[in-house]
């Protein structure tokens, strides 16, 4: 597991990001890593293993998102301000615990990977048109990537 950390945050440093979840690196697992460290909020780096979102309150608020996995693509995305969140921490323990602030919506993002959702789809029609030929072109793209990169092994963002 340790391995598997050190790779997804050197992973997501490397794409500076601040939140990475297993399936945008091909793992088929209900794990995310969150480093916002760079902020007051916390001085802490977060892995959040077999999560569940068991409760999302407080005001909505908008606030301008991108994704490692739409590289370029940043949309103005409204979530709840607090997050409950019930996990595993790498040493196996279970806990719940509420977030706020840039940690709940960075905890709201990478549950969203890991149930499939982007932030394309947390917009209305209208945001989702404007940003057809990008998501194109992104998928496009990405279907060579991995065509070049079949059979090797390492992570795609």
């Amino acid at each position: 597991m340790d391995a598997l950390l050190e790779d997804m945050f050197d992973s997501m440093y490397e794409a500076e990001g601040i939140g990475l979840a297993a399936n945008q690196v091909g793992l088929d697992m209900n794990l995310f890593i969150i480093d916002i460290t760079h902020t007051e909020e916390t001085e802490e780096v977060h892995v959040f293993i077999n999560s569940k979102i068991v409760a999302s309150h407080g005001d909505e608020r908008v606030f301008l998102e991108g994704c490692l996995s739409l590289p370029g693509i940043s949309l103005d995305v409204a979530r709840p301000g607090k997050v409950t969140l019930k996990y595993q921490t790498p040493d196996e323990q279970w806990h719940e615990n509420e977030f706020e602030g840039l940690l709940a919506r960075a905890i709201q993002h990478e549950v969203d990977h890991l149930n499939g959702v982007f932030i394309v789809d947390r917009v209305g029609e209208v945001e989702r048109i404007q940003y057809q030929a990008e998501l194109k072109a992104l998928e496009k793209n990405s279907k060579k990537f991995m065509k070049s990169r079949s059979g090797k092994k390492g992570f795609v963002l």
